[in-house]
């Protein structure tokens, strides 16, 4: 298809760019083989992730190397021997900062490029993985060996995936990973191919490319068990204990679903590089809708994005799930962050009206008379009197009610962040002018061409 050749001439790297990662790779490899050989001789270093399969995009080339250690080491080892030669390697590119996953790992930066450093134990099988981590060595190995020269099918679909905005397995994303995108590939050939059966796709929901639920049926089948509310239960080659589309979401699935359908009637480069989204005026937005926008404005925390985004979603949810007991239509929620964190939530109306009870004088004193003559509903409770009033309650103060309560399930870590926020009825500030109207829009998850 000339449209494919086009999309491959835009993202499939040059020549020069291919000898240019090339002879990067090769300088921090030796680079991290000469510490290593000094510091820690018995660890094993692995080239892994899609430079050492050979399925980057055009400008997009991280270095991940993994610093296997054997299998007789302790955890308590491999955390801490891994991070001290990490962090050396580290100091011999030209920066470094320690981040954390299951257990920290060394990020760097050399002659531009991005390079992870993760420690992890030599296994070869499933059988003796014992970290997260440790099936990355396996995982590069099994495609390497099944994917046949269709490294360029796996560029299409993950080009086809930013397209859509549905690529990436991080919490914050919970879209297609790399490596999904490379089994989906070896499973159905070829892009195209894939785009063909995408109705059968959503169908079958089990995807077993190494036969585990014949060779290991009680394992296979527990996890089939356990994810069957996922969309996608795509059993680990390499391990039959897991889902490699354990994190997609079926909101993210939807949108790859709908965008290959309407693919398939109408191929067009737009689907592989989107146009960037038209803003309007979000005040102008709340008008012709009639709806009225919240925001929940805080300092950004000091937390990962793996941390900080899943509780922001949280809150955002508790706060929508809170307001609606609370008599208020939550139409939508959105949250993220720019300078300041924030949560976002469309809503029916600022205002409902509440009944309050009035509690009068006892009926045989002085002010009985006055009470009785101010209210037009009152009765007798006893010796007291009493009545009723209508007042409007503004959602301001209703959220507040519900923050002071502890009615709000919110995420531990910015809890007190947001108990302590600022409110603002239909107004955000500058920075969020455009989330805001994508938003209200609803540009920001719209799934049509």
């Amino acid at each position: 298809m000339k449209l494919l050749e086009e999309v491959l001439g835009r993202i499939k790297p040059s020549e020069e760019e291919r000898r240019l990662v090339n002879e990067v790779t090769r300088e921090v490899v030796d680079i991290a083989k000469a510490k290593i050989e000094k510091v820690e001789s018995e660890v094993t270093l692995h080239l892994v992730g899609s430079i050492a399969k050979d399925t980057y995009l055009s400008g997009d080339h991280d270095i991940d190397l993994f610093l296997a250690f054997p299998l007789e080491s302790s955890l308590e080892e491999l955390r801490k021997r891994g991070l001290e030669l990490a962090k050396a390697i580290g100091n011999n590119l030209e920066n470094y900062e320690v981040a954390y996953a299951e257990h920290p790992y060394v990020r760097a930066i050399y002659k531009g490029f991005d390079i992870d450093i993760v420690p992890c134990y030599n296994v070869k099988s499933w059988k003796e993985v014992r970290t997260a981590v440790d099936r990355s060595i396996l995982h590069t190995k099994w495609v390497i060996e099944h994917l046949n020269g269709r490294n360029d099918e796996v560029r299409l679909l993950k080009r086809f995936l930013k397209g859509a905005n549905a690529y990436g397995s991080e919490v914050y994303v919970r879209g297609f990973s790399g490596y999904l995108t490379e089994l989906l590939v070896i499973k159905y050939g070829s892009f195209l191919k894939l785009m063909e059966n995408i109705e059968f796709l959503g169908k079958i929901k089990i995807i077993d490319l190494e036969g585990w639920l014949k060779k290991e049926p009680e394992l296979a089948y527990k996890t089939v068990e356990r994810e069957g509310e996922k969309p996608l239960v795509v059993i680990d080659p390499v391990d039959p204990r897991r889902n490699v589309a354990s994190a997609l979401s079926w909101e993210k699935f939807g949108v790859f679903y709908f965008k290959a359908m309407e693919f398939k009637e109408n191929p067009k480069l737009e689907f592989f590089f989107p146009s960037k989204k038209k803003i309007g005026d979000y005040k102008v937005l709340l008008r012709e809708k009639g709806t009225n926008l919240i925001v929940i404005l805080f300092p950004k925390p000091e937390l990962i994005d793996d941390v900080l985004i899943p509780q922001l979603e949280r809150s955002a949810k508790g706060l929508e799930k809170s307001l609606k007991k609370e008599g208020f239509e939550v139409f939508d929620s959105n949250w993220g962050y720019k300078d300041k964190a924030f949560i976002m939530l469309e809503i029916d109306r600022i205002k409902r009206p509440r009944t309050k009870l009035k509690l009068g004088p006892e009926f045989l004193t002085n002010r009985a008379l006055d009470f009785y003559g101010k209210n037009q509903k009152v009765w007798v409770r006893g010796k007291r009197l009493y009545s009723e009033k209508g007042v409007e309650e503004g959602v301001v103060e209703v959220i507040e009610n519900l923050f002071a309560k502890n009615q709000v399930s919110l995420g531990k870590n910015i809890r007190e962040s947001v108990k302590n926020a600022d409110i603002l009825i239909n107004f955000v500030p500058r920075d969020l002018e455009d989330e805001a109207y994508l938003f209200l829009n609803k540009e920001k998850w719209n799934i049509k061409a």
